[in-house]
């Protein structure tokens, strides 16, 4: 059987997960997002992203943060943790590249065109971190500094060394770079 070499056909065979949305709304999605997150596409379609993290909480500053973070352009580039929706993984954790663009930059979830890819096979979650401590962890990867993370989140540099240290023992490290290496290496 030959397959139409059409955009429907690339969009749906693409080896990285591709999701359109609209008001952080899943319009679309192709056969690669249904499969990373153990979902079938009626369980994604017309439903919000929250659904695919593990907080609300994160949900909301991941919208926050792609806002103050678009460049001239409209992209958008992170790593961070979301959560399997369904299947047999059901709710577990695992690091996600998530890069995109906003088609109108003046309104970011207007519409947009989301790539994800799943970074588990690289990078586990073997230790429990707090919705917070995910998101200083997945920052100090991007390599940004207590003062730029702090900016970033909208709390203190003091309050990210805090974290910083928490996350430090929780892995073993005693030191940044050993901590980013750690949670590089899973």
């Amino acid at each position: 059987m030959e397959l139409a070499l059409d955009y429907r056909t690339a969009f749906d065979l693409a080896p990285i997960g591709l999701v359109l949305s609209r008001q952080r709304q899943i319009v679309d999605c192709n056969r690669q997002v249904l499969a990373m997150f153990g979902a079938a596409r009626e369980q994604l379609i017309g439903r919000s992203f929250e659904v695919l993290y593990p907080t609300t909480d994160e949900f909301e500053r991941a919208g926050d943060r792609i806002v103050a973070s678009l460049d001239a352009h409209g992209r958008y580039a992170d790593e961070r943790v979301m959560k399997r929706f369904d299947g047999e993984a059901r709710g577990e954790l695992f690091w996600c590249h998530v890069s995109g663009r906003a088609l109108d930059p003046a309104d970011p979830h207007a519409a947009g065109i989301w790539a994800f890819e799943d970074l588990s096979s690289r990078r586990k979650l073997k230790v429990e971190f707090t919705a917070r401590e995910r998101e200083i962890a997945a920052l100090l990867i991007e390599g940004l500094t207590s003062k730029q993370i702090g900016k970033r989140l909208v709390i203190s540099p003091r309050t990210v060394d805090v974290y910083r240290a928490r996350l430090m023992r929780k892995v073993g490290a005693a030191t940044t770079p050993e901590l980013v290496n750690k949670l590089l290496s899973g």
